[in-house]
């Protein structure tokens, strides 16, 4: 049976840079209601704030399933004790296979490392599959935190 691996891992290795590129294209696509362009992708990743996921400011995971990088997602550390959860990701190939329960658990403790006693994170309502995981691992509806184009829910969990 093959086996899911959870382990930070710097933001720019070439897996973390392609699940990087893959969530980014995913998100988008679905947004504009057609496949991103390498160049769209390119630009959105360009500034998007990934440098920062690196200590003391958080922390990026990889995850494997078996050998292949198949999931990703980053904790950001905010203020007063706050973890944001940014980019969770899991290719589609990958999904039903018991990752995403093992890298929330990641990212959480990986937040927890960093000091954190709250996660929070704003996602979009069409991305239903993530609006579903965040659910059933007990984050609540929460008021806004912030704000931005692509931010239509807020959701929080105390760790």
């Amino acid at each position: 049976m093959t086996a899911w691996t959870m382990a930070p891992e710097p933001f720019d290795t070439p897996d973390a840079t392609a699940l990087r590129r893959a969530y980014y294209h995913d998100v988008a696509s679905r947004y504009w209601g057609r496949p991103a362009t390498t160049e769209e992708v390119d630009e959105g990743l360009t500034g998007d704030g990934a440098r920062r996921l690196t200590p003391p400011t958080g922390r990026f995971v990889v995850g494997r399933y078996g050998d292949e990088a198949a999931a990703c997602g980053g904790v950001l550390m905010l203020d007063g004790g706050r973890a944001e959860l940014t980019r969770v990701f899991l290719r589609h190939d990958f999904r039903g296979l018991g990752g995403a329960g093992l890298l929330m658990e990641t990212l959480e403790q990986e937040a927890r490392v960093l000091g954190a006693g709250r996660m929070v994170l704003n996602t979009r309502l069409d991305l239903v599959e993530a609006c579903a995981l965040y659910v059933r691992h007990g984050y609540a509806e929460i008021p806004a935190y912030c704000t931005g184009p692509y931010m239509e829910i807020w959701y929080g969990k105390d760790l």
